[in-house]
């Protein structure tokens, strides 16, 4: 299957899933991942990309952040990590979050708040949730499906194909989010849970792990396991690694060194180019061109 198409999940549902639970939130643009409203609104609220997850070779990738959200094992998973057992606790989503100067460091996707019988809040932790983004055009076989949305889809290979990208979801995303954002609440001494899916995971450095009662950063992994009875996939942990927020940060941040030797040669190659291109092939001197040109006129 993951030769055949990149499509996995469609609002919610594997493309070859046709019972009519899964044509119903189809045909609505249905989100059942407690999304900011009933309908999908990823990429565009009116025409949304409603693509939950992708097959990436034989590995499946989530690349939707709010696929994270079925039946909220991330918010009860994380509020262990933060809080003491018995602790009232609740989940806020999209918080705001500011630097000393009043700009915005940008949004936290989830934030727990533990509180007292009377409503006051007693603590917070912070949950950043992230997808993988995607490389080539996923939306072209996304709507060629929607048109007739058989379970049999196939779409060819080739230029454009949509596949995982790891190395900008890190980059771009991952490390700058957690630099910005955790960086504030580090300062704060408030603890961070990081949501991953475990393709994504396995892609980063091996993290220095040290005990959950010293970390202040918890990296909660998981996967997605097919149930064949109802044909749809369930969210189901893996794992959770703690870490310390700095040493995190620098490992997954700091890249490893390739070959110098090699990084030479490309030097040297590149300046052999540049110096051959700069001395054009020797001509005549043009003087000379000049008087045979004259004596040929005047015989």
């Amino acid at each position: 299957m993951s030769n055949e198409n990149p499509l996995c999940e469609v609002f919610g549902f594997p493309i070859t899933n046709a019972g009519k639970k899964a044509t119903h939130f189809r045909k609505s643009r249905l989100c059942p991942y407690h999304n900011i409203s009933a309908n999908c609104t990823k990429d565009k609220a009116q025409n949304p990309l409603g693509v939950c997850s992708i097959f990436n070779g034989d590995n499946l990738a989530i690349t939707c952040p709010v696929r994270f959200r079925q039946d909220w094992l991330i918010a009860s998973d994380t509020a262990e990590y933060f809080f003491e057992p018995g602790v009232s606790w609740t989940s806020l989503s999209e918080i705001r979050l500011n630097d000393a100067n009043g700009k915005s460091a940008g949004n936290i996707d989830l934030v727990l708040v533990s509180y007292d019988v009377e409503g006051n809040l007693l603590d917070f932790g912070a949950v950043e949730v992230q997808a993988v983004y995607i490389s080539g055009n996923v939306r072209r076989p996304f709507e060629k499906y929607m048109e007739t949305m058989p379970p049999d889809f196939t779409w060819s290979t080739g230029y454009n194909y949509p596949k995982a990208d790891y190395l900008s979801s890190s980059r771009k995303r991952l490390i700058p989010q957690l630099m910005f954002k955790g960086g504030i609440l580090n300062a704060w001494n408030k603890k961070i849970g990081v949501v991953l899916h475990e393709s994504f995971y396995n892609t980063l450095p091996e993290l220095p792990e040290v005990h959950k009662d010293e970390s202040n950063v918890a990296w909660f992994i998981y996967g997605l396991d097919y149930n064949e009875t109802e044909q749809t996939y369930s969210l189901a942990k893996r794992k959770v690694v703690y870490t310390q927020f700095g040493e995190a940060l620098q490992k997954i941040s700091t890249p490893i060194p390739g070959s110098l030797e090699n990084f030479i040669k490309l030097l040297q190659k590149k300046l052999d180019e540049k110096l051959e291109n700069d001395n054009p092939p020797e001509t005549e001197n043009p003087a000379d061109v000049f008087r045979f040109l004259k004596n040929g006129e005047d015989s």
